[in-house]
């Protein structure tokens, strides 16, 4: 999908382009009553000058591309921050939510995740660190599994594991398993869970609970409809922010909501 996107977008900026050159150039012609009564003549005419005055001014392809990616930009921040707002309920204060940090703080960070992302995996030190040091700050982790059936099996194990671990507990648990290497599934989860001190026996019972599935339906629902493609994706403030920005960035969007409740100021 990534690589699709700027084939439509030029595709999409050309053809405006195309259409506004030859408004402007129609407008040269004398014009019938409907645009369907072009003579053939008068259609090739408009059709060279259109050609002459792209080849002569080809850089209102690229303003025009400019132009559309900015627009498009702005239109799915906006509709991200809608949906940001409609579903901050759902979001981050579902009963269901696995909270890290300070339960009671003043910003909480949304953090989707899948146990087989590798910018995931680098990421960790980046929130562990945010938690340490800021103790204000409210975090809530989603399994969004996305990565295959192995990434769906790992997510149902650590769903299930917070019915026997929570906090700081959840928080060892979730590290050491983001940290494992190779890829992660069920047998590898169920091991880390077993070394923490995990029921195993309740760990499997809990796994088949519909509260299990009913938490990753809600977050793949929430993840869809802000038009998340992939994985690490956080939301702090009234923004959606994609991908491992690192510590500072996180930072950052932390404070601004702290100080004006948007993840960017001004």
């Amino acid at each position: 999908m990534t690589q699709s996107r700027p084939y439509r977008s030029w595709f999409a900026c050309c053809t405006t382009a195309l259409a506004a050159a030859g408004l402007l150039l129609a407008m040269m012609l004398p014009l019938p009553a409907r645009a369907t009564d072009f003579s053939p003549e008068q259609k090739e005419t408009i059709r060279l000058l259109i050609k002459e005055y792209l080849i002569a001014n080809p850089e209102i392809i690229q303003d025009a591309m400019n132009e559309l990616e900015k627009r498009q930009t702005e239109n799915e921040k906006a509709a991200q921050a809608k949906a940001v707002t409609e579903l901050m309920p759902a979001l981050s204060q579902s009963a269901r939510a696995t909270v890290i940090g300070n339960p009671k703080g003043d910003v909480t960070l949304v953090e989707f995740f899948d146990y087989n992302c590798g910018y995931c995996k680098s990421a960790l030190n980046d929130l562990v660190k945010l938690v340490k040091e800021d103790s204000k700050l409210r975090v809530v982790i989603r399994d969004f599994p996305v990565l295959g059936p192995e990434s769906v099996d790992a997510a149902v194990v650590a769903v299930a594991a917070r019915q026997q671990f929570s906090g700081a507990k959840y928080l060892e648990f979730h590290q050491k398993l983001l940290e494992t290497k190779g890829r992660i599934g069920k047998d590898r989860a169920m091991s880390v869970a077993r070394d923490l001190g995990a029921d195993l026996s309740k760990l499997s019972k809990d796994m088949e609970l519909t509260e299990t599935k009913t938490l990753l339906s809600e977050t793949m629902t929430i993840a869809d409809a802000l038009r998340l493609q992939g994985t690490p994706a956080y939301v702090v403030g009234n923004e959606v922010v994609f991908g491992a920005v690192g510590y500072d960035a996180l930072k950052s969007a932390i404070d601004n909501t702290r100080r004006c409740g948007k993840a960017r100021c001004g």
